[in-house]
C-alpha cells in the first residue's frame, strides 16, 4: 500500500476518533451536569459544571452561532488542505498531527454549532476564572500552541516552502 493513502487513513482514524471522544465527553457532561450540577474536582482550582455556549471565547459573538458556524467551516477546509500539502517526511510528523488535532477541534465545535445552535463547555478552571471549555477547545489551544512552536523553534524557513510563500526577491538581509 502506497504511504500517503495509509497516512491519510491513520489521519482520518485518529481524527475521528479524537472528534468522538470530544462529542463522548459533551455528551457525559450534559447527562451528569445539566441541572446546574458542580463537580468539583480539586476544589478551588478545577471544576466541572454545564453551560451552553452561543459565542465563542470569553463570551465574544454571542448569538454569532452563524458566523462562527461559517469560520468554523472555514478554517477546517484550510486546515485539511494545509494537512493534504504538507510532505509525507518524518520530519513533518509533528506538523501533521498538530493538523489532525486542530481540525478535529474545529469539527468538534462546528458540530455542535450545526446541530444545537451552541457549543457545549463544562471544564472550569476557578483558580484563575477562565471561561469554561471543552475538550475540542484543548485540542485548539494545544495545537496553536505547538504549531508556534514549531515554526518558531523546529522548522525553518525552507523546511515551510511547501505552503507556496514565496521569499521577496527585493528583500536583502542586513
Amino acid at each position: 500500500m502506497n504511504t500517503k493513502p495509509r497516512r491519510t487513513a491513520a489521519a482520518s482514524a485518529l481524527f475521528l476518533i479524537l472528534v468522538a471522544l470530544d462529542l463522548i465527553t459533551k455528551s457525559l457532561a450534559v447527562s451528569a451536569l445539566r441541572d446546574g450540577i458542580h463537580i468539583d474536582l480539586i476544589r478551588g482550582v478545577l471544576e466541572f459544571y454545564y453551560i451552553e455556549n452561543r459565542g465563542a471565547a470569553f463570551g465574544i459573538f454571542q448569538d454569532g452561532t452563524l458566523i462562527l458556524g461559517i469560520i468554523s467551516a472555514i478554517s477546517l477546509c484550510v486546515i485539511i488542505f494545509l494537512y493534504m500539502r504538507t510532505p509525507g517526511d518524518r520530519k513533518y510528523l509533528p506538523l501533521r498531527l498538530v493538523l489532525v488535532f486542530l481540525s478535529a477541534g474545529a469539527a468538534g465545535n462546528l458540530i455542535d454549532r450545526v446541530s444545537l445552535h451552541y457549543v457545549r463547555d463544562f471544564i472550569y478552571f476557578s483558580l484563575i476564572d477562565f471561561p469554561v471549555f471543552n475538550v475540542a477547545d484543548i485540542y485548539v489551544t494545544c495545537s496553536v500552541f505547538v504549531l508556534a512552536y514549531l515554526i518558531v523553534f523546529h522548522y525553518r524557513e525552507e523546511d515551510l516552502s511547501f505552503l507556496g510563500v514565496k521569499e521577496d526577491p527585493h528583500h536583502e538581509e542586513p
